[in-house]
């Protein structure tokens, strides 16, 4: 719990499920103290059967709002406008906004600006817009496990006798496929993550600084508010970094440390092949593009970052042997004149 902070938790039930209801609150106390806890939604609608049941379990206040308007959410108003009411009152330290409608990112946005904590939580269809608007935000299916999840959604899909399994569990299973191509749209791909913790790893180590676990943690939720390594099927951390191959875990009495897992012997390797390639070619040496391109298909986890450098041009320079020539658009590499091996006037060596 950080420091006892005080939070108001706002749910626009219209589309979240109330299976989620017990795993929010359980969620919300890593954070702080609960001292508001309303939930929003016609509750004279067949759709809020789910929710009339657990509201008093959790002691959570329903708050009215009649669907007056065809088309207009009624709802999402009157949480904007409670939400402010309670800012305004200087009782919390942060929210907490249940939702998966992309409309509250302005609401986010809006929080963070007065210095509150925004904790969002929202199913997977959730937008980014209103994810990165957040402090840190949670998806919902990663809160219960899957043999937990009931059949019946927020739709109200629920299995019967002429439908056993239910219509939801058969409009699932038919967009599986769909839903695995859709998550890598809506979460940061682990090739992005990876850059962004060798990214935190260099500059660290160009302070002579070691960088621990809990580092990398709280910099990737600050950069990507939405990351979770439950999103990616792993419970802790640890576990996620160690199936990363560019990096490895070195543990220092108490203290876990995250380092670059490639060593000298494999900068020496990746450095004869090039100057292997770049001889092979004779006087004119070999474009960087090209070079660059072949390096990466024989060593597919090559990474000028690994070593130290931001750029493959970088890698390159540092080759003593080597020399970088042309313009910006056609720029290529060779051998240098004080490099082994010289070369004659038929492109063979001398």
């Amino acid at each position: 719990m950080e420091d006892n902070k005080k939070f108001a938790i706002l749910i626009d039930t219209d589309n979240i499920s109330a299976k989620y209801i017990e795993a929010i609150m359980d969620e919300m106390m890593k954070h702080g103290i609960v001292t508001y806890r309303r939930a929003y939604g016609d509750w004279t609608s067949t759709r809020a059967k789910g929710w009339r049941a657990k509201l008093a379990e959790n002691s959570i206040m329903p708050m009215q709002q009649f669907s007056n308007t065809v088309g207009k959410n009624a709802t999402d108003s009157t949480l904007i406008i409670d939400a402010m009411d309670i800012l305004y009152t200087g009782n919390v330290d942060g929210f907490c906004i249940v939702s998966s409608d992309g409309d509250f990112t302005r609401l986010a946005i809006r929080l963070r600006e007065s210095g509150m904590v925004v904790v969002g939580m929202g199913e997977e269809k959730t937008p980014r817009s209103f994810r990165t608007a957040c402090s840190q935000f949670t998806v919902l299916e990663n809160l219960i496990d899957e043999d937990e999840e009931e059949l019946e959604d927020v739709g109200g899909n629920a299995k019967t006798e002429s439908d056993p399994v239910g219509k939801s569990a058969k409009n699932r299973k038919a967009a599986a496929k769909n839903d695995d191509d859709d998550k890598e749209a809506t979460y940061i791909s682990k090739e992005v993550i990876e850059n962004a913790i060798i990214n935190i790893i260099t500059e660290n180590e160009n302070k002579d600084k070691k960088t621990g676990l809990g580092e990398i943690g709280s910099r990737l939720l600050n950069k990507y508010p939405d990351f979770d390594v439950r999103n990616y099927g792993y419970s802790l951390l640890s576990r996620f970094l160690e199936e990363i191959p560019s990096l490895k875990l070195v543990k220092n009495n108490t203290r876990l440390n995250v380092e670059l897992a490639a060593s000298m012997e494999t900068a020496e390797e990746v450095t004869d092949y090039i100057k292997a390639l770049v001889k092979e070619r004779g006087r004119d040496g070999i474009g960087v593009n090209e070079l660059s391109n072949t390096v990466h298909m024989k060593y597919t986890r090559f990474k000028p970052k690994n070593y130290g450098y931001s750029q493959f041009t970088k890698f390159l320079q540092a080759i003593p042997e080597l020399e970088l020539y042309g313009d910006a658009n056609a720029r290529a590499v060779r051998f240098a004149e004080r490099g082994i091996p010289l070369w004659g006037s038929d492109g063979g060596t001398i």
